[in-house]
């Protein structure tokens, strides 16, 4: 009997035992699953699909059983086959590396983050004087412009249909429903929308709905300004608050739009952004516009470079931002020469405030203040330096002012670090009456007019200084802010904005970038409802227009510009179209002075401008265009020595390069010549020869070439000197020879080279640096 219950109590420890032990080891199973999912980022892989082994049916078969070789809980994101042939996933380091080593594997690379670069505009480039020239054909309606964005507010009466034939039959989209966002909200205007966030969520966890919609709704007006600016319908009597008050139109009124929304709260995610483009060119866009970058990166690794060369491909134009990380040099995003890279300039009009000292002197600034005005009489003025506790009060950042100190003055802050309209907000929380924002040498002179919730205007370093030598030696200083409404008419205009990113180009030197500029300081287009001109979430103002400014602004009036190309031209390349523009553009005044930089006060260069300011309507008749194809591209990519796999990964399909055949980068048939010399390797005078190839669309002519004086040390040849066309799509070639002595000059050189048939000029820039 003892021996029985000893047996049995033996079994029930052994079974306590073994389930304290399947409960330990369930517990740490689950705590690793844990450790390994925190562990975890997304990758985007890409693949070799002409590698896949036989054995399977469908690519994304090949792609999961890869994926599941490495793990068994990793689920993958999206997989791809327009943009790359791959597929994105969740992945430790470990499990990535072990993905990489698998045969067919091309790479396996982290996912980027990206962030958007953040009326009178058809007058001010002369869309309104050329209805003949731009007619409302059935042409320009077939023709579909992708925006991928923060989404849209489809209630804008930018996406009116109204007057617009049937959605295009080449069309092959949809429109998603989702939180606040039904089919009914696309329309004949609006004929697409569609929402990516599974990348974001992967990363940042779900969506909080009761934030922004996961749709295609746009709750942050980023989305909804780029896409009316680049295809808004006509609205008559549109403003903010009464500036800018006139009739808005996007640059191509009756092109159709489609969105998709890839950017949140948190960022834009190169997953969602590829995923986006996958299906845009699904979707059978013409042209894609994004006003978003992510850094610089090498064209294998940077996610919309990719994308790009795939759209590219298929005959879509893509137009992106430039950055705004000016005026600094080497600040550029988007260099990829398939894309065509968008920098920003002012327009001719203006929003004066005037800040009024008590010493009697005034100060230009630029407001969009919409309310109450300052008391009559002068009011107390103080440095926000002067009253807070804080290191860097000046810059007046949210809890940093003393209120008793500021209650019932008007308040200097500097500009810097936190947004220029929340600055504002924090002096009205602390009581304040208005605010005077002042640039540093960081800004200099240039002007972006904001929407404050309080009285306050922005005034430039030079202004700024002035107001602050008076605030430090008036034992009592006063001050009082006018407000003057829109000003139109403003010389000289444009002028290249101090926060549009500069060239050289980071990554290729000898691609010359930006390719040009457009209006995108000031810009008054469409706005959501969700939000408040400012953006700030004590900002319960709405308006259905808002003005902002950007290379997020300028992006989208050259996608809409191309638009119109397209419809005028349907059988010209992206690069054809982007030739076009870039020849035309003009970098002179109408008093022939050159175009101004905003950041020095001094003439632009290429580095800052590119080709130069866009002209559409010089733009419709070219004479001749620099085209470029798909093989041009990969031959690039040689030239720059890349790997078979590295080549593969962009070009989607083997490719090799010709050991037999000398790939140069400056025979990348280019609108633009970049010369880039290394001093310490060469000694005595350099050449350097370039290739170009110029294609005939207009009518026969002969071409003689002219070239602006790059200044000592440089010496330009061409060959042939004329060019001689006799039908459309003939084509012709010349070299351009640079002859460099040995002492370099101090400063970058820049000249400018033209072929003229005295009918058109076909201008190309160029920019010498010595490094």
């Amino acid at each position: 009997m003892k021996m029985k219950m000893f047996t049995s109590l033996i079994v029930l420890f052994l079974l306590f035992f073994c389930h304290v032990s399947m409960a330990s080891l369930e517990k740490k199973e689950t705590q690793n699953q844990n450790q390994n999912q925190s562990q975890r980022t997304t990758y985007i892989i890409y693949m070799a699909k002409s590698e896949m082994p036989a054995s399977f049916e469908h690519h994304t078969h090949w792609y999961e059983s890869s994926l599941k070789s490495v793990s068994d809980s990793v689920e993958m994101l999206y997989s791809y086959n327009n943009v790359i042939h791959g597929f994105s996933a969740r992945l430790t380091q470990e499990e990535a590396e072990s993905l990489e080593k698998l045969p067919g594997t091309l790479a396996v690379l982290p996912e980027l983050k990206y962030e958007l670069h953040t009326t009178r505009t058809p007058e001010f480039l002369g869309l309104d004087r050329s209805a003949d020239l731009f007619p409302e054909s059935n042409s320009e309606s077939e023709v579909i412009i992708g925006v991928l964005d923060t989404g849209v507010w489809p209630e804008s009466k930018s996406f009116d249909d109204t007057g617009l034939g049937p959605v295009p039959s080449t069309w092959k989209g949809a429109c998603e429903t989702g939180t606040n966002f039904t089919t009914a909200n696309c329309n004949r205007k609006l004929i697409g929308a569609r929402y990516f966030a599974r990348g974001y969520e992967a990363t940042l966890g779900p969506i909080d709905e009761s934030k922004e919609s996961k749709s295609p709704r746009d709750d942050d007006g980023h989305g909804t300004h780029t896409a009316s600016t680049a295809a808004g319908s006509v609205v008559e009597g549109a403003s903010l608050f009464g500036y800018a008050s006139g009739t808005a139109r996007g640059m191509a009124t009756r092109a159709r739009v489609a969105v998709y929304k890839v950017c949140w709260i948190g960022g834009c995610f190169s997953s969602d952004i590829l995923m986006a483009m996958e299906k845009a060119i699904d979707d059978n866009v013409n042209v894609l516009s994004m006003s978003l970058g992510g850094g610089m990166s090498d064209y294998y690794k940077d996610s919309v470079a990719i994308g790009a060369f795939a759209a590219m491909e298929k005959g879509i134009l893509i137009s992106c931002s430039a950055g705004n990380a000016g005026p600094s040099s080497f600040s550029l995003s988007n260099v990829a020469p398939w894309i065509t890279t968008v920098g920003a300039g002012t327009l001719d009009r203006d929003f004066p405030a005037y800040v009024s000292l008590g010493n009697g002197q005034n100060y230009s600034g630029v407001s969009l203040y919409k309310g109450n005005t300052l008391p009559s009489k002068l009011s107390p003025f103080v440095y926000a330096g002067n009253v807070s506790n804080a290191t860097n009060g000046n810059l007046c950042m949210m809890g940093t002012l003393t209120p008793e100190k500021v209650a019932g003055k008007i308040v200097l802050c500097d500009r810097g670090v936190n947004a220029r309209v929340q600055k504002g907000d924090v002096v009205k929380a602390a009581g304040g009456l208005g605010m005077v924002l002042s640039n540093t040498a960081a800004n200099g002179e240039e002007l972006v007019a904001d929407a404050h919730l309080i009285p306050a205007t922005a005034v430039g370093q030079k202004s700024g200084d002035a107001i602050k030598k008076y605030l430090f030696s008036d034992p009592n200083p006063t001050a009082t802010i006018l407000f003057e409404g829109t000003k139109v008419g403003i010389e000289p205009s444009p002028v290249v904005a101090a926060f549009s990113s500069r060239g050289p180009n980071s990554i290729t030197p000898k691609i010359l970038k930006p390719d040009l500029i457009a209006p995108g300081v000031n810009i008054l287009a469409g706005w959501s409802g969700a939000v408040g001109p400012t953006g700030l979430s004590t900002d319960t103002r709405r308006a259905a227009f808002n003005i902002i400014s950007g290379t997020s602004m300028s992006c989208p009036h050259v996608s809409g510009l191309a638009a119109l190309l397209k419809g005028a031209h349907p059988e010209w390349s992206p690069a054809a179209i982007r030739s076009a523009l870039m020849t035309t553009a003009y970098v002179a005044y109408k008093n022939g002075q050159k175009l101004q930089d905003i950041a020095t006060g001094k003439a632009s260069t290429p580095f800052d401008h590119g080709a130069g300011h866009v002209d559409p309507v010089s733009a419709l008749n070219p004479g001749l265009v620099y085209d470029l194809t798909a093989d041009d591209y990969l031959g690039f990519l040689c030239a720059l020595n890349y790997t078979e796999s590295q080549i593969n990964s962009l070009a989607r399909r083997k490719f090799t390069c010709d050991s037999n055949k000398k790939y140069s980068v400056t025979d990348l048939n280019y609108p633009s010549f970049a010369v880039n010399i290394d001093t310490t390797q060469s000694s005595g005078s350099s050449v350097f020869k370039y290739s170009r190839t110029l294609t005939n669309v207009g009518s026969p002519g002969t071409y003689k070439v002219s070239i602006s004086s790059p200044g000592p040390g440089v010496k330009i040849s061409v060959e042939p000197p004329v060019l001689s066309f006799t039908q459309v799509n003939e084509k012709k070639s010349y070299t351009v020879t640079f002859t460099v002595s040995s002492m370099p000059p101090s400063t970058n050189s820049f000249a400018r080279l033209e072929w003229s048939d005295e009918k058109h000029i076909v201008g190309s820039p160029i920019a010498i640096a010595w490094n």
